[in-house]
């Protein structure tokens, strides 16, 4: 018996067909959306759901892209009718997408430098004006509070940022690269976010590692399963959370931020154990330490009296490959675990044998 499994970085509930676009809800149109809700936009019968429990997993973080600023994610229970039942915590997080920081040439990459710059400094002054406008509002908000007098109307954008200018929402960043995470960090001291900052990806994070735990910045490692750049060690990346916990790095596993595959977190897991991260670690790293970090420890991520009953039953570690998970619970729920794959395996079963009786 296990806690149920937590990816803390996925796009469920928000995609279904990647090549049919009314499928997809994963962004809005514009730039700057801190107003958009992940949990509104969520789908409670998506397919790929089921699939994703059958693995274990009983809690996602779904969250949106797109523009310096995406919208805030939601932490997503694998059940519910409709979006409020599966809503376990709502606007966990503010996403802003970090622009890269350094100019790559390759045949593949045919931007000249100056187009090149010129974008990356647009979006920096986009998410500057942003906060600047947020605060403003804000305070704006304070006087008219103050004066019993309306100054200006709602805007739902500026409404959204309050809470995380307040302090009460964190501000999860995209990056990747080093100089992307040192100027992110930079920025959130600057805007006065750094306390509630989280780092998304953190392909380079293992070179700050000084920086990141004195500034108690924890780290949400996505994808394992990816290589290395040219002149890095093939393992650069299933050895980073080894690397983070040497450190004193907080940090969690996350899978590759697509729904469909939610359902291998385990198998990002297991890599990165078998590179240097203790076995009792590899879990952790997808139930309590994704839990803290996503500010829902009080309820999920363990085995504890007085948390949600969210949890599964194996017939051996998660983390090998042959586990089969035998039963599901959320919040006490005992949760049905046929999907569209056992649906498909059991209905070709039964068409070979039927071949092979005639």
């Amino acid at each position: 018996m296990y806690p149920g499994l937590i990816d803390a970085y996925s796009n469920m509930g928000l995609t279904e067909i990647g090549s049919v676009r009314g499928t997809l809800d994963i962004s809005e149109t514009g730039r700057i959306n801190p107003n958009a809700r992940a949990e509104v936009a969520f789908h409670p019968e998506s397919e790929l759901i089921p699939v994703a429990r059958s693995e274990g997993v009983a809690i996602t973080a779904t969250t949106p892209s797109g523009g310096p600023i995406s919208g805030t994610s939601a932490v997503m229970m694998m059940d519910g009718w409709t979006y409020e039942d599966a809503t376990l915590k709502s606007q966990t997080a503010l996403i802003v997408n970090w622009p890269s920081m350094v100019y790559v040439t390759s045949p593949f990459f045919r931007q000249p430098r100056e187009e090149w710059q010129k974008q990356r400094d647009e979006q920096l002054k986009a998410l500057r004006d942003a906060f600047a406008d947020a605060r403003a509002y804000m305070q704006a908000k304070k006087g008219e509070q103050q004066r019993g007098v309306p100054y200006h109307d709602i805007d739902l954008r500026w409404e959204a940022m309050t809470p995380v200018l307040e302090g009460k929402v964190p501000v999860f960043v995209i990056a990747n690269e080093l100089t992307q995470i040192q100027s992110a960090i930079s920025w959130a001291e600057q805007e006065g976010v750094s306390k509630n900052l989280v780092i998304v990806g953190g392909r380079d994070s293992w070179r700050v590692t000084d920086l990141l735990k004195a500034k108690n910045i924890a780290v949400v490692v996505t994808p394992i399963h990816t290589a290395g750049r040219r002149w890095e060690d093939y393992d650069v990346m299933f050895s980073l959370p080894a690397k983070l916990k040497q450190a004193g790095v907080k940090f969690c596993i996350s899978g590759d931020y697509s729904a469909s595959n939610s359902r291998n977190i385990t198998h990002h897991a297991a890599t990165a154990v078998a590179y240097g991260l203790q076995q009792d670690e590899g879990l952790k790293s997808i139930t309590i330490y994704a839990a803290e970090i996503l500010g829902i420890a009080d309820k999920v991520g363990s085995l504890e009296i007085g948390k949600d009953a969210t949890l599964m039953v194996t017939d051996g570690d998660p983390l090998q490959l042959p586990t089969k998970t035998e039963q599901l619970f959320i919040q006490g729920k005992k949760i049905d675990l046929r999907d569209r794959h056992k649906q498909l395996y059991n209905k070709y079963t039964e068409k070979y044998k039927q071949l092979r009786a005639q």
